[in-house]
């Protein structure tokens, strides 16, 4: 039994690590080893359709990358309706500032669909920060780079929401 389980842990790291690779963009510049390191720190977790990841104003902290399955992103309007500014999947991250800033979660953030998601938790980031000092350089360009990219995107749909009509 226990070789079935070393085994089947080799297996599910390999596949970890070959998913951070290839689908997350804030840990594109991580090198393989360095990745097998931050796998060690993350937790695998399923959730199911309509469940609640995290509420818009919860304490955050902790970032998720989709393995698997579709997000929702609600964000409360004046009147308290909650629409979907962006639905995310297989790659993408979600909660990246709650592990920057420590302040509540901007939007609830709710599975479409059954979905599979790895956690980093602010605690250990901040442990590869402290003891692995250049892989956390490389984890907080990756997270810069994607906050850049969304502000830019906002920007834009700001800009054109302001257009004068007619």
């Amino acid at each position: 039994m226990e070789r079935t389980k070393a085994a089947t842990s080799s297996i599910m790291s390999e596949a970890i690590i070959e998913f951070l690779i290839l689908s997350i963009p804030i840990l594109g510049r991580l090198k393989d080893n360095e990745l097998k390191i931050i796998e060690k720190y993350m937790n695998l977790i399923e959730i199911m359709p309509g469940e609640i990841v995290f509420k818009e104003g919860d304490s955050g902290n902790y970032v998720c990358f989709i393995a698997d399955g579709w997000l929702d992103v609600l964000k409360k309007t004046e009147t308290g309706e909650c629409i979907v500014i962006s639905t995310l999947s297989k790659g993408s991250s979600v909660g990246e500032m709650a592990v920057i800033d420590n302040l509540a979660r901007s939007a609830t953030v709710k599975a479409r669909t059954k979905s599979t998601l790895l956690t980093l938790s602010e605690e250990n980031f901040n442990y590869i920060l402290a003891e692995h000092p250049s892989i956390g350089v490389k984890i907080l360009k990756g997270i810069a780079s994607v906050l850049s990219t969304n502000l830019r995107k906002t920007s834009s749909m700001l800009a054109n929401s302001m257009l004068p009509s007619g």
